[in-house]
């Protein structure tokens, strides 16, 4: 492999209340093709990300040409993606679902600026996929995990934390308390998959 071949970014996990706050983004060079990374509150820069959640909603909200908005719900909150043309595989599966049905999205983080001036922040997927309660389970176990990392890692030696605190505060409290409530969720869940018939 020539040295020139970009590699592809990590996905990085993020549930929807800190995804949905990601409202910075940059670049690291000032090349027009380097990439664009959305700041994570919790101190990680996220050029892509890995989502999961219960697909509830699609939506063909385009003028002249398929453009498919999908309503993703994780325990937190909600992503929205978008796909359209240059997305053909994933607007197939926003136009041929049966929601709801739990699925899978890696993608690229977009943010645009409302009227209002509010930063909205919207999922470009590169792939969605149906999947099993066992593997939506299984992201959020992990993206918990990795949270729970990316807070404890936050301190003032780490530059893309100290941007973070810049851009959004230091109060990573509403993060812990989303992965909290997430795991309470899933918790919830599989007691009443075992509960006994009355």
């Amino acid at each position: 492999m020539s040295a020139s071949v970009p590699t592809r970014e990590v996905a990085r996990r993020a549930f929807a209340t800190e995804f949905n706050d990601a409202t910075y983004t940059f670049k690291e060079s000032d090349d027009d093709r380097a990439p664009v990374y959305s700041l994570l509150p919790t101190g990680q820069p996220a050029n892509r990300v890995f989502v999961a959640g219960t697909l509830t909603e699609t939506e063909d909200v385009g003028n002249d040409s398929e453009y498919w908005r999908g309503r993703i719900v994780d325990p937190t909150g909600t992503f929205f993606t978008y796909a359209g043309q240059y997305q053909p595989e994933a607007t197939s599966v926003l136009r041929e679902a049966e929601t709801p049905a739990y699925v899978t999205v890696v993608g690229k983080p977009r943010t645009y600026e409302t009227d209002e001036g509010d930063v909205n922040v919207s999922l470009r997927p590169e792939s969605i996929s149906v999947v099993d309660d066992a593997t939506r389970n299984r992201w959020v176990v992990e993206t918990a995990d990795r949270t729970l990392d990316r807070i404890e890692a936050f301190d003032g030696t780490n530059e893309y934390a100290t941007m973070a605190e810049t851009q959004y505060g230091s109060d990573l409290s509403v993060y812990r308390d989303a992965v909290i409530a997430a795991l309470e969720d899933l918790e919830l869940e599989s007691d009443a998959e075992v509960a006994p018939e009355p």
